[in-house]
């Protein structure tokens, strides 16, 4: 019984430290902050949008509801799954998309927005790529972590809201 238990305890930790080399924690966006980052946007229909690191899908789905094409990029398989079952729930088929990959690969130039809930050691790097990659007049919003050295043209709590 004991030698079950550790062997348990080790596969879990081989495991987590396997997970934990392919990116930061999963930490979901509070569904009371949802409300304020479509807000922020000022979603328009027909808008294309981006949320980066995308999870189980809540803001994709929301974004989607609000009547955006809604885009997630994830790097976890787990949470593509998953969210890719939740837009099937919600019968957005159509309207949401998550895409299993890295967003650092992606062109994000034909984006109207892009949501994301960064950590603050990438987001210096992710403020470069948004500057050099959007439209003018394309807007992003920050959950919890802001840019550096963007300043935010509005603000709602942790959430804050970018202008290029």
């Amino acid at each position: 019984m004991e030698v079950a238990f550790y062997a348990t305890v080790f596969v879990g930790s081989i495991l987590m430290l396997l997970w934990l080399r392919r990116g930061p924690f999963y930490v979901p966006t509070k569904r009371s902050y949802i409300p304020h980052i479509i807000s922020l946007l000022a979603l328009r229909p027909g808008e294309k949008m981006a949320d980066l690191g995308s999870g189980n899908g809540r803001v994709l789905i929301a974004l989607a509801q609000s009547g955006a094409e809604a885009h997630g990029f994830e790097h976890n398989p787990f949470l593509v799954w998953y969210s890719r079952h939740s837009v099937r729930s919600a019968g957005l088929e159509k309207k949401a998309f998550t895409h299993r990959c890295n967003f650092w690969h992606q062109d994000l130039s034909s984006f109207d927005a892009v949501v994301v809930y960064g950590i603050p050691y990438i987001m210096p790097r992710l403020e470069r790529k948004l500057r050099a990659e959007l439209r003018p007049g394309s807007r992003v919003v920050a959950h919890s972590f802001p840019f550096p050295n963007w300043e935010p043209i509005e603000r709602h709590k942790r959430v804050y809201l970018y202008k290029k």
